[in-house]
């Protein structure tokens, strides 16, 4: 197991890649909230192993609107059981589309999870990759967003995201 990372320039900051071994395992905004331990970032290295190489190219695709999914091996690191079946519904989230918060507590098995929802949403390791982005509040509003809601609201413009959800995804 080596974790190391790298920094990856975007046009919403310096955003720090993790990888353990040959998987990604976060990808952390510069002031993340919270703000992952240095354990968990490991050494910052350059960005010249294949994997930084791919996903650096894939996350500049995707600023330029020329990329709408990432095809990168993600690993899920820590969090409960609970947490890994949301990360695992926002991967469901197509480009462009919204869910809200209850939308997914009430696929995992009622509404009264969508406070446990919004805590495993705001853990997300691998932010804009598994796209916590396109959860929004059920009034359409912009919510917490582990690197501030104006970061949010740029990606979702990005992809031309509706700030409404129209249609059941789950």
């Amino acid at each position: 197991m080596v974790v190391r990372h790298t920094l990856v320039a975007t046009p919403i900051g310096d955003l720090a890649l993790v990888v353990d071994d040959d998987v990604i395992v976060g990808l952390y905004f510069p002031d993340h909230s919270p703000m992952p331990s240095a354990k968990q970032l490991g050494p910052l290295v350059g960005p010249l192993s294949p994997l930084f190489l791919d996903a650096s190219a894939q996350l500049d695709e995707y600023f330029r609107k020329e990329r709408t999914t990432f095809d990168l091996p993600l690993q899920f690191q820590g969090g409960t059981q609970f947490h890994r079946d949301v990360w695992k519904k926002l991967q469901q989230i197509p480009y462009g589309e919204t869910v809200t918060y209850g939308d997914i507590a009430t696929s995992l098995g009622g509404i009264s999870l969508a406070r446990a929802v919004g805590k495993a949403v705001g853990s997300n390791p691998l932010s804009i990759f598994v796209p916590c982005h396109r959860v929004i509040a059920s009034n359409g509003q912009l919510t917490g967003y582990a690197g501030g809601t104006d970061r949010k609201s740029f990606l979702l413009q990005l992809e031309s995201a509706r700030y409404f959800a129209n249609e059941e995804l789950f």
